[in-house]
């Protein structure tokens, strides 16, 4: 069986088509990618993008970066809508799958084999075969999902993690939240650990040496840190990384995870930086339960387009 696939992010929205088989995912597509800034909606984009196919197929795996509870759902970080009750025949489609994009990404990474998984702290274990596995992803917003794995199969559920309140660990980090609360009030883990977020630690870096912070666009910014451009932009890279990695392992410990996935658009571009930056010693800087956070192997899916995969991989597992 032959379906769409979608995976809608803050800033962009990814469409292929995806061969569904008695074993799951058979062929992936290669995807079109479209800015959500450029299209009123999910309908005017997948028109756009049908209209380069001819007949598109009558069923869909729809992954989308927000809470898929309710009637209307309403995208954190872009200005589409979803209403679920005409969501199929706005499309022009029989049947569809909608999942959050962080549950999409579950699904790809309890599918996922060796080749599709990087490394990152811990011991350098494979994921285990029973158990939690904490998936957090990192791109214009963050997100949280939990894989659990036992002897009957898997199980995926969707969190809003990302929303639970930003813990500082030192003074730089209070600063960091006092300068956030001045402008959201209540700060959230995304505020700090997300795609714009590299901003609001920038800016409070520069005011706490007195100098000037001249770059404000977050696509720029990342562009100087990653590219080693200006010594404020590549501090704030690595105290990102260091932000990061303690709200993954709060995370983690929250879960009880026996592992922890990272994804996303952000942790994809930092996987070169991570073990350099202070990611794994945050990540295990909790307390009395530092040895337990030791034990958990952390790693990186490296598929190309986990999401697209993942809603596809859910649209299989529900359509079994």
């Amino acid at each position: 069986m032959q379906i769409a696939t979608v995976d809608i992010g803050g800033t962009h929205a990814r469409f292929a088509l995806a061969d569904v088989g008695a074993h799951g995912i058979e062929l992936l597509g290669e995807p079109a990618i479209l800015r959500t800034a450029d299209y009123a909606g999910l309908r005017e984009a997948w028109q756009t993008w049908a209209a380069t196919l001819g007949p598109t197929p009558p069923r869909a795996a729809i992954a989308a970066a927000t809470s898929i509870r309710g009637e209307l759902l309403k995208f954190t970080n872009n200005p589409w809508t979803i209403r679920r009750a005409t969501l199929a025949s706005d499309l022009g489609l029989e049947a569809c799958t909608l999942v959050n994009d962080l549950e999409a990404v579950g699904h790809a990474v309890a599918r996922a084999v060796p080749a599709d998984l990087r490394h990152i702290a811990g011991p350098d274990h494979s994921l285990p075969a029973r158990g939690l596995i904490s998936v957090i992803g990192v791109g214009t917003g963050f997100g949280v999902a939990q894989l659990l794995r036992s002897d009957a199969g898997y199980q995926v559920l969707s969190a809003e993690g990302g929303h639970a309140g930003f813990a500082p660990v030192d003074e730089i980090d209070d600063a960091i939240l006092v300068r956030l609360r001045r402008e959201h009030g209540r700060v959230s883990t995304e505020r700090v650990v997300s795609g714009p977020g590299l901003v609001a630690i920038y800016q409070t870096l520069a005011a706490l040496e007195g100098s000037i912070a001249p770059v404000t666009d977050d696509k720029a910014l990342w562009q100087a840190a990653l590219n080693d451009g200006d010594a404020l932009a590549v501090r704030a890279l690595q105290r990102f990384c260091q932000c990061f990695g303690s709200a993954a392992g709060d995370i983690a410990l929250i879960h009880g995870a026996a592992a922890v996935v990272l994804g996303g658009g952000m942790a994809l571009r930092l996987r070169d930086r991570l073990a350099q930056a202070g990611f794994a010693q945050h990540f295990v800087a909790k307390g009395r339960f530092e040895p337990l956070m030791r034990g958990l192997p952390v790693k990186l899916i490296v598929h190309p387009q986990p999401g697209l995969y993942g809603a596809a991989a859910a649209f299989a597992r529900e359509h079994a």
